[in-house]
């Protein structure tokens, strides 16, 4: 095989460990017959066209190993615009392809894809041309799972409602959800989609220790309407991995000039409770990262937690965390002390 950049890749014989699904918890998602892995993995940064093919698989691979049936993707992951997407689909054609049905795979649409004004948002155009493109790129023909990415004031909830149940019923998704709603958005477009005969499996929310806002209203919504929760952006966006607290390292993503990041989150008190936090994960035998991790999957309301990564053993420590999920009340105490209550202040990292 030949990749777009010239180099020449030898499909590899991969053989999954045998043990992999003793590895991993798996979550019923909502009222459903679906079981996610308490943890999946995400491929927003790092398996894009200009990051490395032979480290994309390698995480690919070291995840299926460890259990994680779960893939999260959507149609602009990369840099550039798709290129994530086809990675995966090299990926699932040239290694992973007889085990496919082993395999949860989802994508999105929803935000900027290409020029003009039917590449971004969520009228029924752009969801069905969008599927469509990324059904190519994964070279699949259906994905398991596929999301409208964020909530479009300008469309009529009616007509993404209407695209999101018409591309179930035509084979292209198995399932669909919804990414980024408040509550009241989020009980609308589950009951319309109910009307149409399709139940809305899942919903993707940022949440963590730093931005909690899901737990006002938005977790209960979906306990009772029977709707699964996967929670992006764990570590929010880093910080809470820990490697902040001593200042901002060279290379790290704070420091590149379209981070999302803002470098004054980083400081002063703000890093000085991530510090208290790290005392209290060390405690436990866990790095901060996995404790963040741990913390968003002790709610059973949480079916799943994506994790990004930049190497196999990154993953691999990550997935730790599912085994030690539970805290004591003095942790949780402690926890909510040192938080106390103030989290509001990263809503939009």
């Amino acid at each position: 095989m030949t990749t777009e950049n010239g180099i020449t890749e030898q499909p590899e014989i991969y053989t999954p460990n045998n043990n992999r699904y003793s590895q991993m918890k798996y979550n019923r998602c909502g009222k459903s017959g679906i079981f996610l892995p308490a943890m999946s993995l995400g491929l927003w940064h790092n398996f894009g066209e200009m990051d490395s093919f032979s480290n994309a698989k390698k995480m690919i691979f070291k995840s299926f190993d460890l259990g994680i049936t779960h893939f999260d993707l959507a149609n602009n992951y990369g840099p550039p615009y798709g290129s994530a997407e086809k990675t995966f689909g090299k990926i699932l054609t040239n290694e992973l392809k007889s085990h496919r049905d082993e395999l949860l795979i989802s994508t999105k649409a929803g935000y900027d894809m290409w020029p003009g004004p039917y590449g971004n948002n969520g009228s029924r155009k752009y969801l069905i041309a969008s599927l469509d493109q990324s059904l190519k790129r994964l070279n699949c023909d259906y994905v398991d799972l596929f999301y409208h990415h964020r909530p479009d004031s300008e469309t009529p909830i009616e007509e993404t409602a209407g695209a999101l149940a018409d591309i179930v019923h035509q084979g292209k998704a198995l399932y669909v959800g919804i990414s980024n709603y408040n509550a009241e958005d989020t009980l609308k477009m589950i009951r319309i989609l109910k009307h149409q005969g399709v139940h809305c499996l899942i919903h993707q929310a940022k949440y963590s220790m730093l931005v909690r806002w899901v737990e006002k209203d938005l977790l209960n919504t979906l306990d009772n309407e029977g709707v699964g929760c996967i929670a992006f952006s764990p570590l929010a966006e880093g910080i809470l991995s820990g490697k902040y607290n001593n200042g901002l390292p060279n290379n790290s993503r704070a420091t590149k000039s379209d981070s999302h990041l803002k470098h004054e989150w980083l400081f002063n008190e703000r890093l000085e409770k991530i510090s208290r936090l790290s005392d209290i994960a060390c405690e436990r035998g866990q790095t901060m990262t996995q404790m963040a991790l741990s913390w968003v999957i002790r709610d059973s309301r949480v079916t799943s937690v994506l994790i990004g990564a930049s190497s196999a053993s990154q993953i691999e420590e990550n997935v730790k965390a599912v085994q030690q999920s539970t805290f004591s009340d003095l942790e949780t105490d402690l926890i909510e002390s040192i938080l106390d209550n103030k989290t509001e202040f990263l809503r939009n990292l």
